[in-house]
């Protein structure tokens, strides 16, 4: 017997603390032998625990803090480049749709009647998108509409998939007969849309800003518009009509908000998200054991140290959206013998250049990040220069006489690396400005910090959206 105890010895030999109890062994790599845990009593009892999902609030801190899980094969930067596609695919898909809207649904040739309708379509869908995707991302910060982060982001992407089936059957249906009633629901369901999109995009980047992945949501937003730009130039090459590219590109939107339902719920899976969900969740619990219980998030605080950060963001996007596409896309072809055909020019030098290239741009910053936090400002200001630049190109607004030195026009070539300059500065400075916010305040506000920057980037969209509708004035009216 005594042998048979020695042998045992020798198999184990755990260590003892100062109490002669046994030391606890967390239990970590999957296939692992069972873990041996303590009773913490002189009786030396002890337990099996089969794996990290047994393992106590308190022990599982320990273990997490001991071992930080990395974001194994990207997986979760990767879900929030999907969520980024899905941000703004409802306003990619709305305005690449321009020719089923404009030229089909509400023209001349199908309703049989001359309307404002088709005229206005665009800056309305402007303000319809926008307005409501403003209001409710600054409401967000300070409301919690709807509950959780959780919570929203599940019923924006529902409300979302339900207004796309009802634009898809929109699209099927004969509309010709009553085309004032067809523009309406059409703009009342754009409002609902952006309404709850404010809302998702709004929580998105509050999730990205506790794992530091910013850049990823706003480098799915860039892969929206060049995917969506793709399906534009296939749809023009291969669908018979206006009406069947539009079922597509909702179809298209269609997939991938539900791609966007499907993956959030993958999120709790993995041991990275779990791992920053559990410390932010342990820092707001110090707080609490300090004396924090009950007081207010510091909004004014935090606006105040990431404010020129959110700044850069709402400059970036300014000038964007004061070029593109508006006037971007009513820039024309200057040589007719150009290598890019005229059906294509559009598609090809406007929407699919610029969202490419934004989406490159988007990349750089994971490999160089420069100028940094302090000078980026320098860097985001000069690009105000590209609004002069597109002007002075073949630029045509559609309704308007150019007299604005008409005789002057920059050539295709030059108007086109211009263009992939704008993308490629857009992405980069975006990317750079969203990173650098939720960094300039303490990990437990970087939620809303990003919340924050994601609402200075709707802002600043919107303010570019409706500068633009001031060029094409500009152009016709200012002589030199």
């Amino acid at each position: 017997m005594r042998r048979s105890l020695d042998r045992r010895e020798n198999s184990w030999n755990p260590k003892l603390d100062k109490d002669g109890d046994v030391e606890l062994q967390p239990f970590i790599a999957s296939g692992s032998s069972p873990t041996v845990v303590s009773s913490g009593t002189s009786s030396g009892g002890v337990k099996l625990t089969p794996g990290l999902e047994d393992v106590t609030a308190s022990g599982a801190d320990d273990l997490y803090e001991r071992t930080p899980p990395t974001d194994r094969f990207n997986i979760v930067y990767l879900i929030l480049i999907i969520h980024g596609v899905g941000t703004l695919m409802p306003w990619n898909m709305f305005i690449t749709a321009k020719a089923y809207f404009v030229d089909y649904k509400l023209s001349k040739g199908y309703t049989g009647t001359e309307s404002e309708y088709a005229n206005n379509f665009m800056p309305y869908l402007g303000f319809a998108s926008q307005i409501p995707n403003v209001f409710f991302n600054w409401l967000n910060i300070f409301i919690q509409i709807g509950g959780s982060l959780k919570t929203r982001i599940v019923w924006s992407i529902v409300v979302e998939v339900i207004l796309f089936i009802f634009t898809i059957v929109l699209a099927m249906l004969d509309t010709s007969a009553f085309p004032g009633l067809f523009f309406w629901m059409t703009m009342g369901s754009v409002v609902i849309i952006n309404m709850a999109g404010g809302i998702f995009q709004n929580s998105v980047y509050g999730i990205a800003a506790k794992l530091d992945y910013s850049g990823a949501v706003v480098l799915g937003s860039n892969i929206s518009g060049t995917f969506t730009s793709i399906i534009n130039l296939i749809s023009l090459a291969t669908a018979p009509s206006e009406r069947t590219a539009a079922i597509y590109y909702f179809i298209t939107a269609l997939f991938i908000l539900l791609t966007c339902f499907d993956t959030y719920f993958a999120l709790p899976l993995n041991k990275f998200y779990r791992y920053h969900e559990l410390m932010s969740a342990k820092e707001q619990e110090s707080k609490r054991s300090v004396g924090h219980v009950g007081q207010k998030t510091p909004y004014m605080a935090i606006l105040k140290k990431c404010f020129p950060q959110c700044i850069n963001v709402f400059l970036v996007f300014f000038v964007t959206l004061t070029i593109f596409p508006t006037v971007h896309s009513d820039i024309q072809m200057v040589d007719s013998n150009f290598i890019i055909p005229a059906k294509y020019f559009v598609g090809v030098t406007c929407f699919l250049t610029f969202n490419f290239f934004a989406m490159v741009g988007n990349m750089i910053p994971a490999l160089v990040q420069w100028p940094g936090p302090k000078y980026l400002w320098i860097a985001v200001v000069l690009r105000f220069l590209f609004i002069p630049f597109f002007i002075l190109c073949n630029y045509q607004p559609l309704g308007h006489d150019r007299v604005f030195l008409p005789d002057f026009m920059f050539g295709d070539w030059t108007y086109w690396i211009g263009g992939v300059l704008l993308g490629l500065t857009s992405g980069y400075f975006s990317s750079l400005s969203m990173m650098y916010c939720p960094r300039t305040v303490e990990n437990e506000h970087a939620p809303i910090a990003g919340m924050f920057a994601a609402a200075f980037l709707i802002t600043g969209i919107f303010a570019g959206i409706n500068f633009s509708i001031l060029i094409p004035k500009f152009v016709s009216t200012v002589q030199l």
